[in-house]
């Protein structure tokens, strides 16, 4: 009876004392509950970091210890430099292909064909990609034959382009418009097919026009996964371009990785693919800081 009676005194004098009732619970469940809100607070920081990407400083650490090791490996013996040069090396030469013109002329032809071939395959892609997602009547048109594209080899179209179009910009320029036409489609269909329904029911409500409900229900609401599609077709319009400038080229990044090739330069190799990688780095990372201008209106409604 004493200990009961004391049990509810403790609790009477904590409901009487709302200040100090943190004071009358047992230690451990003070404990736990401290425990709980420290995780809770570890999930929020965890949530909000995957908002904010890491700076170039940390990423830059793993590209750095991959040459680290490709350089020791080099220096040691293990990787003979006629198999591949080591990076002291490749930056010899690619001192030198800057200092005499051969890298940069090159870079600028890529730079162009990459460029024509992702607009046309932009356009090609968006202009499917609307009716499709948008009405019935454009899925079962124009979405087959784009499925049947997306099934198909750019290497088996590369004899077929050279027949119908020769070996001058054209087929180039096709292909890469082939690469990007395909993932970019794909995703801007997804983005168009999930827009929530009760955007277009408040659209109705509103009385919008078919300009406005484009404006302002279609575009915001297909623009996340339109810009994921944007970042793959920029992936694979390089993949395309490496391709594409095998076949019969006379300049761009591709005739001064096969004329490397003839004479074994494996240091004039590797700066050519470094070349195509950072251009693929350089276009996502473009994209990315337009992904976070463009959708920070999402960013702001989570950190509220």
């Amino acid at each position: 009876m004493n200990a009961t009676s004391t049990a509810r005194a403790s609790t009477a004098a904590a409901v009487a004392s709302p200040g100090s009732a943190d004071d009358a619970l047992p230690a451990r469940v003070r404990l736990g509950s401290a425990g709980s809100n420290a995780r809770r607070r570890r999930r929020r920081n965890l949530i909000r970091s995957d908002h904010e990407p890491p700076s170039w400083e940390v990423r830059a650490l793993s590209p750095l210890a991959i040459i680290a090791v490709w350089q020791s490996v080099s220096v040691i013996g293990w990787l003979p430099q006629d198999v591949l040069a080591p990076p002291s090396r490749v930056l010899s030469t690619l001192g030198s292909l800057i200092s005499d013109g051969t890298l940069t002329t090159a870079l600028s032809v890529s730079v162009q064909r990459a460029g024509f071939g992702f607009a046309l395959g932009s356009l090609i892609a968006l202009g499917a990609a609307l009716p499709v997602g948008l009405t019935r009547s454009g899925e079962a048109i124009i979405d087959p034959p784009m499925q049947m594209l997306r099934t198909l080899p750019l290497l088996g179209l590369v004899p077929l382009f050279i027949v119908w179009f020769g070996i001058g910009e054209a087929p180039k320029i096709l292909l890469v418009a082939l690469g990007v036409c395909v993932p970019l489609y794909l995703n801007a269909v997804g983005a168009l097919r999930s827009i929530d329904s009760d955007l277009y029911e408040l659209a109705d409500a509103l009385d919008l026009t078919a300009w406005q409900r484009f404006r302002h229900v279609i575009i915001p609401g297909a623009l996340p996964g339109t810009l994921v599609g944007v970042r793959q077709a920029l992936a694979f319009a390089w993949l395309a371009l490496i391709v594409a400038e095998q076949m019969s080229a006379t300049a761009g990044l591709g005739f001064m990785i096969n004329n490397a090739r003839d004479f074994l330069q494996t240091d004039t190799i590797v700066v050519g693919l470094l070349t195509y990688a950072a251009l693929g780095l350089i276009t996502d990372a473009a994209v990315r800081v337009a992904e976070r201008r463009a959708l920070r209106w999402r960013t702001e409604g989570t950190s509220r």
